[in-house]
């Protein structure tokens, strides 16, 4: 069998694929809400005759499909969950859907779709007996907030698949094999007593005064904690009225750092200051970790296999789609995002709408400044990542006119990703050398780093996203 073969059937089905990831775009879930999309991927694995195990790691959207009984098993994961108030019709202008509600403003409808013609393409494969082994989708909800690959990791979803390869969409085509930042999430709520805060102060105890000093004593800390680390917050509740002492405040914390131990020694100070807080204004405190996640471990050997892959695709973009992107284009100011390239490609890739060509990993040996459930993936299997290029050059994510794009342009990213995806699990499955490669990198760099789930021990997703 050629690799075209995989190619070929991912283009056969490129209707079908696009139908698929258009209903997604209209119907966008937020996080551990993803009822629709989880349902409609489900299905499409069900009729390709995946045997589908749903509600992995007590999360209802979340979910295992697995074809084959045959060794090795390798796997690939799709995301589904969108963005809470980025509603966008697929125009060059700001227009939203429905004012304040969600839309995919992170590419997830396209990320969940590529993934799964990858699979399917290889599932057709190993049917065929062109191949032997087994392929696995891993249906992983709440990437936006909660971290719904941490829960499937603690159940053991990823213990006996030997490689996963995944990606994520963005604006130009390329492997992974930088790290990214670890992150502990945390809420801070205080309780204090109201009163008239003009009549009767002195019986009040201002739990909004207690989020302003944790907020202050933070600041302060800052200057003592390493380059690299962020320290972020949002006030979520303080009060309803100025002349009413309030009586409850809350205040969400993200810490993140390059590794994991710098996470939890900043994260621990940060308690310290709000546990300090509540004693100096005299009110209660419930602090609530979240979340936790590790940064990634890079695999440069699958690294290498997922840019030979991309070589030998095709990149379906059509000249409508190419015209949109640049229209899509003149509503931002690309220049700081292309900085991210090599001095060399960068004049090419100004000029393009959509940069197509796929270039080597602009992040090797780098830390990202963003942080992703898919490190915990990483620390438990080797994990190839790469990006692919669904957006017009330079589209920040999480904007409007990344939910614009994703609707019909970025479908084109999203077929190129999953022949990237089929071709590189194929070559792991036709190629004991690449797995074995890939498998003695992810020993070595995780040698001496021992893992350890970051949640705490009874943390429920649905009472998280309730509280």
């Amino acid at each position: 069998m050629s690799k075209q073969d995989l190619f070929d059937a991912i283009e056969a089905e490129r209707e079908r694929l696009r139908s698929l990831s258009t209903a997604i775009w209209e119907t966008p879930e937020v996080a551990f809400q993803e009822t629709e999309s989880a349902e409609r991927l489900q299905a499409a694995l069900r009729e390709e005759g995946f045997e589908v195990e749903a509600g992995i790691g007590d999360i209802d959207t979340a979910f295992v499909a697995r074809y084959g009984d045959d060794d090795p098993v390798v796997g690939t994961m799709g995301e589904f969950d969108a963005l809470p108030g980025l509603s966008q019709k697929a125009t060059a202008e700001r227009e939203p859907i429905s004012e304040g509600e969600p839309g995919h403003g992170c590419g997830h409808n396209l990320f969940g779709v590529g993934s799964l013609g990858g699979a399917i393409a290889l599932k057709r494969a190993i049917e065929r007996g062109d191949v032997t082994g087994s392929v696995v989708f891993f249906g992983t909800p709440a990437e936006e907030s909660g971290g719904g690959k941490i829960y499937m990791v603690r159940d053991g979803a990823f213990d006996d698949v030997d490689a996963v390869v995944s990606w994520h969409p963005g604006w130009y085509n390329a492997p992974g094999k930088g790290s990214c930042l670890a992150v502990d999430a945390f809420e801070f709520a205080f309780e204090g007593e109201s009163s008239h805060a003009a009549g009767s102060p002195e019986s009040g105890r201002s739990a909004l005064d207690a989020v302003q000093l944790l907020n202050t004593g933070v600041e302060f800390m800052r200057e003592h904690v390493p380059d690299a680390a962020r320290i972020h917050y949002v006030i979520h509740e303080g009060g309803d009225a100025p002349n009413v002492v309030p009586p409850y405040a809350n205040v969400e914390y993200l810490v993140r750092a390059p590794e994991r131990e710098q996470v939890e020694q900043i994260a621990a100070w940060v308690q310290d200051i709000a546990e300090g807080a509540a004693l100096m204004t005299q009110t209660d405190l419930d602090a609530t970790k979240i979340s936790g996640m590790y940064g990634v471990v890079p695999n440069y050997a699958l690294g290498d296999a997922i840019l030979d892959n991309m070589e030998q695709a095709d990149f379906p973009l059509s000249d409508d789609q190419e015209a949109f992107a640049a229209d899509l284009r003149e509503t931002f100011d690309a220049e700081t995002a292309l900085a991210q390239l090599p001095e060399d490609t960068r004049a090419e890739a100004r000029e393009e709408a959509v940069f197509t060509r796929p270039i080597e990993a602009t992040d090797e040996g780098t830390t990202g400044p963003y942080s992703t459930d898919s490190g915990d993936v990483s620390w438990n299997v080797p994990l190839g990542r790469f990006t692919a290029a669904t957006w017009p050059v330079g589209t920040p994510l999480h904007s409007w006119q990344a939910v614009a794009a994703g609707k019909d342009l970025g479908t084109a990213g999203m077929e190129f990703a999953a022949k990237t995806i089929a071709g590189t699990m194929y070559d792991l499955l036709e190629d004991e050398e690449l797995l074995a490669q890939a498998r003695a990198e992810f020993e070595d760099r995780t040698a001496d780093r021992e893992y350890e789930v970051a949640l705490p021990e009874d943390a429920d997703p649905y009472e998280l996203i309730n509280r």
